[in-house]
């Protein structure tokens, strides 16, 4: 197996796909495994650039795939620090995920104040009422 680099690779599909990659030679036969791959898409607002990551399969059961030469229009390696970190940084906060099977989220410190319905009335009444006066 041979040494791993990011790339971008462009499938017959037109898919593009940028994964952690290494090549197996396989006896004359190479094959591409492809770790945690994803489709990353830059975008522009008035405010600056930022990528969308989405991935590449939206239910895997694996996070390593084989593609063959013969599936792939243009491979490229990607040195680039900054697209290197958000791939990261995705793969680590996908990891990190509180969302359960049954569609619930977990409460963590992370999601903010916890409180009942009662004590946050009572809290948005009496912000309410504060606003009021002032005014």
């Amino acid at each position: 197996m041979g040494e791993e680099f990011y790339s971008v690779i462009k499938l017959i599909t037109g898919e593009e796909i940028f994964a952690l990659v290494s090549i197996d030679e396989n006896d004359g036969d190479p094959i591409i495994m492809l770790q945690n791959p994803v489709i990353m898409k830059m975008l522009e607002n008035p405010t600056g650039q930022y990528v969308k990551i989405r991935p590449w399969l939206e239910l895997p059961t694996d996070d390593l795939f084989l593609i063959k030469y013969d599936r792939i229009i243009t491979m490229t390696e990607i040195n680039d620090d900054q697209m290197i970190h958000f791939y990261e940084k995705y793969l680590n906060e996908s990891e990190d995920n509180d969302v359960e099977f049954d569609g619930r989220v977990k409460l963590n410190t992370k999601l903010g104040f916890v409180s009942t319905v009662d004590d946050a009335r009572r809290s948005l009444e009496r912000i309410f009422k504060d606003n009021i006066k002032e005014s």
